[in-house]
């Protein structure tokens, strides 16, 4: 189904589209609040963008020096070109431990590989062991956001979800209790596995470490407590130096949920004595995009959430009606260089208000990338009849000025003396929260010309 289709059945729960719109809303403002605390802001931004610019023009050899100075340290390193080579590298690694039980931290990228249920079909438990993550995956639900990926789920959902799969009390989503009760679920989980994986948030050339981001600290007690420590990263999740982090893990956290810093930044650089930690290293599509010089800047991207904190169209439609991995503005950029046809609709998801663009971190243009995707889109996809027919003879009426005069004059007229019901009727659906604004007797031709030969 396209995007205005699931959004349609998101939609169809007021209360909670207002509740959701509402939560999102609260945490791009705790951003803004935390960004205007910071001196140097938007230089920060600068610097940020610069660097993933000299980084993605100069990718080979970072990724060379990366692997060079991690294999010095003793990290094992494999390179996948897409999601199956990266599954299938993951599965040996525990076939090799005869690795039966992992727990894994957030990580977009095992998502949009679709590894928990490739490992799940080869006999092997996998727990997301991040509370939101570990809520959706109860539910059999993908993420609807890259950050809170249970965002779209009231606290009284859980609940219920708690009661069915954990054997919890009902507690009228009390959230203390419901934590708690998690946290005995996980620690079991963490003390038997086998394996650990997490994903990248930042990978280091001059160094061949890696940092990951938590604030539950679920990535350290996998990494610490298993014998083996599995890290998937994709190609563009490089830094050329150690020094670069002071400048993105200020930006990063603040974006994302507007915190100084994430709780847990944890630094990654050797196996500790009798582990092992092994990186994965991905491209799926990713040097496709680099190639693409109008949209090579979504691979800035560096997951903070910022863009769907503040985008009207995903703050009421949700994640799950993108239909992909990554949703919201900047995933409808980079969803349609994987498969156009399937993620068509998504470019058209958007207002083009540029707010996205505005708290980039990074300062990707994502609004900007959305309007060039629709003009590949309308070139190399059907369109609806209605939407071709409606757009063409908005076309015929602009360019006659006589003819739009016309029309104009005769909405105005409609407006001001049809009934209230027919203007408000099933057809006008911004009619349904909102009075339109009150109509003038004249347009602004109108009102330029009477004010043009009065003041001549």
């Amino acid at each position: 189904m396209s995007h205005a289709k699931q959004a349609e059945i998101f939609n169809k729960n007021e209360a909670k589209v207002n509740w959701h719109d509402k939560a999102l809303w609260y945490v791009r403002e705790k951003r803004d609040n935390s960004a205007h605390n910071v001196k140097g802001w938007e230089h920060l931004r600068d610097s940020a963008s610069g660097i993933k610019a000299h980084v993605l023009s100069n990718l080979d050899e970072y990724l060379i020096q990366f692997e060079q100075n991690a294999l010095q340290n003793g990290i094992k390193v494999h390179w996948a070109s897409d999601a199956e080579e990266h599954n299938t590298i993951i599965h040996e690694i525990l076939k090799d431990h005869k690795a039966e039980k992992v727990v894994k931290s957030k990580s977009m990228l095992t998502e949009e590989c679709h590894l928990n249920p490739y490992l799940e079909e080869k006999g092997i438990e996998v727990i997301d062991t991040d509370l939101g993550e570990r809520i959706v995956q109860l539910a059999k639900e993908p993420p609807s956001h890259i950050v809170l990926p249970a965002i779209h789920k009231t606290k009284e959902e859980v609940d219920v979800l708690f009661q069915e799969h954990l054997g919890t009390k009902a507690s009228q989503g009390d959230p203390e209790y419901l934590t708690n009760a998690a946290r005995k679920h996980l620690r079991g989980k963490f003390l038997n596995a086998d394996v650990a994986i997490t994903g990248v948030n930042f990978a280091v050339a001059d160094t061949g470490g890696f940092v990951v981001c938590t604030n539950e600290g679920n990535a350290d007690m996998g990494a610490h407590l298993a014998k083996v420590h599995i890290a998937c990263m994709g190609i563009e999740k490089i830094i050329p130096k150690e020094e670069h982090l002071g400048i993105f893990l200020r930006l990063l956290a603040r974006s994302a949920t507007g915190q100084p810093i994430t709780t847990y930044s944890s630094h990654f650089n050797k196996p500790t004595e009798g582990k092992e930690i092994h990186i994965v290293i991905v491209d799926n599509g990713r040097t496709e995009q680099l190639s693409r010089e109008d949209f090579r800047a979504s691979l800035h991207c560096i997951r903070c959430g910022a863009c769907m904190n503040t985008c009207p169209i995903y703050r009421r439609s949700g994640g799950h009606s993108y239909d992909a991995t990554i949703p919201g503005p900047i995933g409808s950029i980079l969803s349609p260089g994987k498969d156009l046809k399937k993620h068509s609709s998504l470019p058209f998801a958007s207002t083009l208000c540029g707010s996205c663009s505005n708290v980039c971190p990074v300062k990707i243009n994502i609004h900007e990338q959305l309007y060039k995707w629709r003009q590949i889109i309308v070139k190399e996809q059907p369109q609806p009849v209605v939407k071709k027919s409606i757009l063409k003879m908005t076309g015929t009426v602009f360019s006659k000025p006589g003819l739009y005069s016309f029309i104009g004059k005769s909405a105005r007229f409609a407006l001001k003396y049809a009934p209230k019901s027919l203007i408000y009727s099933k057809l006008n659906a911004w009619g349904k929260a909102r009075d339109l604004p009150e109509v003038k007797n004249e347009n602004f031709d109108d009102w330029y010309k009477k004010r043009s030969k009065n003041n001549g």
